[in-house]
């Protein structure tokens, strides 16, 4: 009975994976052995996991419900350690979510992390926060609660403390051919002809000299040693890695800079052809072994050049994708009033495929790059692009006159103004700097929910930031800590303030009004039949520069989304005659025609 499931689903992909798989690596012998895994690993598969892999194969499409809520958290902020968040599911149910994304958590050594995604050995946590068998027995009591858990997989490269790097350093020709290794700069600095760098301040340059004289290839930091997929042992023992994960009960993946794992001289290194060809295989792999596994691509581009992540209906890749230049461009548009940007992000977005599913949010772990459409704002407004960066991060750093926002910046290059933002959603909402006028934290408060409604509007699954539920402040301690003081975002990646939670039902504190104005968002959408994914949603026309229209349409419902980015009172007018409800405060209008916007307000509007 169990070769004949695993039998099943390896020949409804045999071919195609032996084709992709031999035109990479010309090896039908070590294709063999690649299957020999496979199956080795779906026979560990333990029952309740197949049970969930049945059940979601006859359901498809389970992960495009509407009433999927995510949260993104640090293990040891949340909670200190793992069994803390196990104890903490109660207080994740009660925030609606059923979808955990934990950060990464993987061995990684102290001091040369990069926040975890240097990782040196994928079969272990972190010790500070417990084993994997409590990541397995989290992953147990998630699904018990209908919880889905996500765990990052950094697929680029291994830390200098990995096993397979101590031995290529040791001299192994076997682990040397696992990564870049080169004798000489010579052919290092042909690479570096045609590679941007990523972190140019902070980490400049594409490879690292060690003592010994060798160079290997470190894309991101000297102690992130960048994996060789030309290699096939490589892809064959990182797929088991995957494997391992999924068999402690991960049910998402996430892939992190998928566009990154294949290397070519002469080209930038970046999404090339045979990172298609690798990520349709591990979607293979996926459906053949754990068929009720997700895989997540990391893939910081707009929606147009993230698209081909997804694959085709005949030959799909990623599940989902981050939708990151939509929240890159809703900061811009709070910061300048101003929603045409953002109205042809989502002309571009509302364009693609249904079956295409982004993963919407307002904040995550990371910073926030202004990866803006700069020539079309330059056609359209005159605008410089360095000289709009600097606004924007002189806006959300508090710099600018009359702002309310207070951010830090981050990887900040003068002779650039290319520097990045960092801070949570309250603090850059205003919160923080409306102390005690009660007016000021008002309008800091319905901005956050105005911003959290327009995640919640957006066609894909809302992910929330931990602690931007409770209006968490930034965290500037960060600053007197030797081994964060030098990445501010940490900024927003402090502990979480239990306190401001404890405050989440007092009915008059700003943190219970946040709280239940969530809440409350959140239970309408998962009520409204025009979230659904299979909606038609379009951009229109609002009358008003200050703001974004959304039309969700499914059969016989209609939901007009009105968004003001201004902060001031605005009129918005939408060609709609007849009766429309606001869901959240439960006004009647008599058509759409002009609708009172308060300021960094928002609507949503069901016909009736």
């Amino acid at each position: 009975m169990r070769a004949s499931v695993f039998d099943r689903r390896l020949a409804r992909h045999v071919d195609e994976l032996k084709w992709l798989y031999c035109e990479l690596y010309r090896d039908e012998a070590a294709f063999a052995d690649f299957v020999e895994m496979l199956r080795r690993c779906w026979a560990e598969r333990k029952k309740p996991l197949r049970d969930q892999d049945r059940k979601r194969e006859a359901d498809p499409d389970w992960y495009r419900r509407r009433d999927l809520l995510g949260m993104m958290l640090y293990v040891n902020a949340f909670a200190g350690n793992l069994r803390g968040v196990k104890e903490k599911l109660g207080y994740l149910q009660e925030c609606g979510v059923n979808y955990l994304h934990l950060m990464p958590l993987l061995e990684s050594p102290k001091g040369r992390s990069d926040g975890g995604y240097a990782v040196s050995d994928f079969r272990r946590v972190q010790p500070s926060l417990g084993t994997m068998e409590d990541l397995e027995a989290l992953a147990d009591a998630c699904r018990r609660r209908g919880i889905s858990l996500c765990l990052d997989f950094v697929m680029n490269h291994t830390s200098e403390d990995h096993a397979w790097a101590k031995r290529a350093r040791a001299g192994e020709a076997e682990y040397r051919d696992r990564y870049f290794f080169y004798d000489s700069w010579d052919v290092p600095r042909e690479f570096e002809k045609t590679i941007p760098q990523v972190f140019p301040t902070t980490a400049p340059g594409s490879f690292t000299e060690l003592p010994d004289g060798s160079v290997v290839m470190t894309n991101f930091y000297p102690y992130q040693w960048d994996l060789n997929y030309a290699n096939p042992a490589v892809f064959r023992d990182m797929t088991e890695n995957l494997l391992y994960l999924t068999n402690r009960g991960i049910d998402v993946i996430r892939l992190d800079a998928i566009p990154y794992i294949w290397k070519e001289l002469g080209t930038d290194c970046r999404n090339l052809p045979q990172v298609h060809t690798l990520s349709r295989m591990l979607r293979m792999v996926c459906e053949i072994v754990c068929p009720g596994v997700l895989l997540l691509g990391e893939v910081v581009m707009e929606p147009a050049k993230v698209a081909p992540y997804f694959g085709t209906p005949e030959k799909p890749e990623c599940h989902m994708l981050y939708n990151v230049t939509t929240m890159a461009t809703t900061w811009h548009t709070l910061a300048t009033g101003d929603a045409s940007l953002l109205k042809r992000q989502m002309e571009i977005v509302c364009g693609l495929p249904k079956d295409f599913l982004f993963l919407n949010y307002l904040r995550c772990h990371d910073d926030i790059g202004w990866g803006l459409d700069y020539p079309w704002l330059a056609r359209a407004f005159g605008t410089d692009e360095v000289a709009h960066k600097k606004y924007l991060n002189d806006w959300f750093t508090g710099k600018w006159p009359g702002s309310p926002s207070r951010g830090e910046l981050y990887n900040d290059d003068p002779r650039l103004g290319d520097a990045r933002l960092c801070g949570t959603t309250a603090s850059l909402c205003g919160v923080e700097a409306a102390e005690d006028d009660p007016f000021r934290l008002e309008r800091a408060v319905a901005c956050a929910l105005t911003l959290h409604a327009w995640m919640l509007s957006q066609s894909g699954i809302p992910v929330i930031y931990s602690g931007d539920e409770v209006g968490r402040l930034n965290d500037w301690s960060y600053r007197d800590d030797p081994d964060r003081r030098e990445d501010s975002r940490y900024i927003h990646r402090g502990n979480f303030q239990w306190d401001l939670a404890e405050r989440r039902t007092a009915p008059d504190a700003w943190q219970g009004k946040l709280f239940r104005g969530l809440r409350r968002l959140e239970e309408l959408r998962a009520a409204e039949p025009c979230f659904d994914a299979r909606a038609d949603v379009r951009v229109e026309d609002a009358g008003s520069p200050h703001v974004l229209a959304l039309c969700r349409r499914i059969e016989d419902r209609e939901l007009v989304c009105l968004f003001n980015f201004a902060g001031e009172f605005v009129h918005a007018r939408v060609d709609r005659d007849g009766g429309y409800s606001e869901l959240m405060y439960g006004t009647h209008y008599d058509g759409l025609r002009d609708v009172e916007l308060w300021p960094n307000g928002f609507a949503w509007l069901l016909r009736e």
